[in-house]
């Protein structure tokens, strides 16, 4: 486009002047804004979209069926955990862990019955006549634990790695190496709820950014002595962004 000025100019000398004349660029038109949407958060390792996650208290202390247990149920729960994975870690890799746990129940015989015992008792001082189901209930929270799919693959790492140690512990010291032992198969778990719970934050804010909810308008029904309420005007159109999805 080109801008001329030719007031006061004869026509022969505007026509002569015409080529000369400056142009004059055209308008640029900025094009729509363009939101690029990043993928939604997934669970880690294919974990389930809603999955119960064991609260963490104002300490940042994550209670699981690990915690604030007694000796007796420390050495419970680790022969738990090594039954776990003598059942469900089935790959070549992790084959010895069967014959480990096979050793582990002659060596560790004795002990392991008196913690059967110790265990019934101390149900039952708690739970009184009903102890059996409520200890039953709490054995099937254990197993169903350390059975949660997500963690399979680095749980029979720890178990494989647990009954390489627990091959040369001495009757006398399983108590120790229980206690020892499970916290590292606990951490497992506990970095597995850590990942998960950031899971959740990272999609909250996904959403809020991304996929807002729509309020609802609740409008109360009519009644007597009630006048309708009026209908609200429809908001102003505004044009939506192009939106691209890698």
């Amino acid at each position: 486009m080109k801008r001329c000025d030719f007031k006061g100019m004869l026509p022969f000398a505007a026509l002569a002047a015409l080529s000369g004349c400056a142009t004059e660029p055209a308008p640029v038109v900025a094009p729509p804004p363009v939101v690029v949407i990043p993928p939604q958060p997934r669970p880690p390792v294919g974990a389930p979209l809603n999955l119960a996650v064991p609260p963490a208290d104002a300490f940042g202390v994550r209670h699981t069926i690990n915690t604030g247990i007694s000796p007796v149920q420390t050495v419970w729960n680790l022969r738990s955990a090594y039954n776990v994975a003598a059942l469900n870690c089935v790959k070549p890799q992790h084959a010895a862990i069967l014959e480990g746990y096979r050793q582990f129940l002659k060596t560790h015989a004795v002990r392991l019955r008196a913690v059967t015992r110790e265990m019934d008792k101390e149900f039952k001082e708690k739970a009184g006549a009903g102890y059996v189901r409520v200890r039953e209930a709490y054995m099937t929270q254990v197993y169903n634990y350390y059975a949660l799919p997500p963690t399979l693959p680095a749980f029979c790492d720890a178990a494989l790695a647990m009954s390489i140690e627990g091959a040369s512990v001495p009757a006398k010291d399983l108590d120790s190496f229980a206690a020892n032992s499970l916290p590292t198969l606990d951490a497992i778990f506990l970095r597995f709820y850590d990942s998960y719970e950031q899971y959740r934050a990272d999609l909250a804010a996904w959403r809020q950014r991304y996929a807002p909810q729509t309020p609802v308008l609740t409008i109360p029904p009519v009644g007597p002595g009630r006048a309708p309420l009026a209908t609200p005007p429809a908001p102003a159109a505004i044009p939506a962004p192009t939106l691209r999805i890698p």
